[in-house]
């Protein structure tokens, strides 16, 4: 399969799936993905533990994150191991950071930022690879060249993101003004496409009262954004153009991160800039700089069939679904809504 060929499918693929993510996920039937009953009560009947469409959207999102990172650096023939080191000490980094960046900014302990994981991942991205380098590959060079592999991690990144702002319109989370709100211009842009948010349980109505008020799509504005940075940044990627899918990727990413807050009505914290925004444009010359610093003069050549061929191996699919799995367990477990359940039997049918 030709590079260009893989890049229109891949984006028939996520534009369709972006599609139906717009038009559906802010209904009211798309928060609680199953309830699981934990207890009983004193009135006889279960507390419930509830699953949530945002912990699966986000599980889906990591998994297609984790897949074009094993794919693009399969192109450059790294190991397999390898790559695999990268994306658990990645992963196991921002995961936690997620959570914990949240707590620090907002003062809240049960809810996950975006922008404070990548901001962490950006700083650590280049030195987990230096250190995964120091492990015995098996090769005379490193097996991971760092650039390309930063360029990669920022390509799976835009997709990961990209793709898990479906999670937030089913949480109905990182949501914008109401467009009554905003200026003439603004107004004028987003009229006739606002999003409109339903259900009591969405955090847009328990945290803002804007539940079934038309505001400023940023999500799916940052979706778009994203996964087509994403393409751009594969066909970089696949014709050798390795520092400019690592500067491409991060000055959009994170430019639209420090100007879309500008455009949300979410709490941020208490600064009129937020912090995310500092991180966002914090993040920007940092990488500049890891471009410049880690250029190797060594020309690496994409190879597009060696890329589906380290993807398609048993142990890489085994890790990508223990991805799934671990994402989903930590993130699908709503902690700020509950469920009471009962049950009974259709003695008809005895």
């Amino acid at each position: 399969m030709s590079p260009l060929l893989f890049v229109l499918l891949l984006a028939l693929f996520c534009y369709l799936i972006l599609a139906w993510g717009f038009r559906t996920l802010p209904g009211e039937g798309w928060q609680i993905l199953a309830a699981m009953p934990r207890r009983r009560n004193t009135t006889g009947d279960w507390e419930g533990l509830n699953l949530t469409w945002y912990g699966l959207l986000t599980a889906n999102a990591y998994l297609a994150a984790t897949a074009i990172l094993f794919l693009l650096l399969g192109t450059l023939q790294v190991p397999g191991p390898a790559i695999l080191t990268v994306a658990v000490l990645m992963l196991g980094i921002c995961v936690p950071a997620s959570r914990i960046v949240a707590w620090l900014v907002e003062g809240k302990a049960h809810t996950f930022t975006v922008g404070g994981a990548v901001f962490v991942g950006t700083l650590v991205a280049p030195w987990v690879v230096g250190a995964a380098n120091l492990l015995p590959w098996g090769t005379s060079l490193p097996a991971m060249p760092v650039l390309a592999t930063l360029a990669a991690i920022v390509t799976a990144y835009a997709f990961g993101e990209g793709l898990g702002r479906l999670a937030c319109l089913s949480f109905g989370c990182c949501y914008g003004k109401p467009i009554e709100t905003c200026p003439p211009l603004l107004r004028a842009l987003f009229a006739g496409r606002p999003l409109v948010f339903s259900g009591a349980l969405k955090k847009i109505a328990y945290a803002s009262n804007l539940e079934k008020i038309p505001v400023i799509p940023v999500q799916v504005l940052t979706a778009t954004l994203y996964v087509t940075t994403g393409l751009i940044n594969t066909w970089l990627f696949l014709d050798g153009h390795f520092a400019s899918a690592f500067v491409f990727g991060t000055l959009v990413t994170q430019g639209w991160r420090v100007g879309s807050e500008l455009l949300r009505a979410d709490y941020r914290g208490e600064l009129s800039f937020s912090a995310y925004q500092w991180m966002g444009l914090a993040a920007i010359p940092y990488a500049l700089a890891m471009a410049v610093w880690f250029r190797d003069g060594i020309q690496h050549h994409a190879d597009l069939a060696a890329g589906f061929a380290a993807l398609w191996n048993p142990g890489v699919v085994l890790a990508l679904q223990g991805v799934w799995l671990a994402i989903f367990f930590y993130t699908g477990r709503s902690s700020v809504t509950g469920a009471t359940l009962s049950f009974h039997l259709h003695r008809e049918r005895v």
